[in-house]
């Protein structure tokens, strides 16, 4: 759910961005989603909307936050879900730092997106411990992971003196 929440919010933001419509948002000193929009940090590139990088970043999240992927025995999915959560967590730090003291103003639309963020990660990382420990890596067959191997020596006495 909060990654559909996030790609709906993005999805606005990208529209506005694009067509250059005032967005639905409170306008005064501190609240200014236009200033916020429409500054030199709200693109990169010069011209791609960092909205856009929402929708890139909350498709590939939400592929990775399917139930079938957190029910996957592969390590490398939990893993890149965590990735993800991490590197959305620095965009935020990012983005919030932009609209505090360069841009000097905040946007309720981008904070709310902040707060998907956040709160995506939180259910992630609080999560990922327990799914990672549940998991082996990609491609292992056992090896040191299976107590049997580990224990087995090869005259049977498993460690006894």
């Amino acid at each position: 759910m909060l990654c559909l929440a996030g790609i709906g919010v993005s999805t606005y933001l990208t529209i506005t961005h694009f067509d250059k419509q005032a967005l639905a948002c409170v306008t005064n000193g501190t609240f200014n989603c236009e200033k916020v929009t429409t500054s030199p940090q709200s693109e990169i590139f010069g011209h791609i909307p960092v909205a856009f990088l929402g929708l890139f970043y909350f498709v590939p999240m939400l592929v990775l936050c399917l139930p079938r992927a957190w029910a996957s025995p592969h390590r490398s999915v939990h893993l890149a879900r965590l990735v993800g959560a991490v590197a959305g967590i620095g965009m935020v730090v990012y983005l919030i730092t932009a609209e505090l003291f360069v841009i000097k103003a905040i946007c309720l639309w981008c904070s709310s997106v902040h707060i998907i963020t956040f709160l995506l990660f939180v259910v992630i990382a609080t999560s990922s411990p327990a799914v990672l420990a549940a998991t082996r890596p990609d491609g292992d067959d056992g090896g040191w992971w299976d107590e049997e191997a580990v224990l087995d020596v090869p005259d049977g006495s498993y460690g006894e003196v």
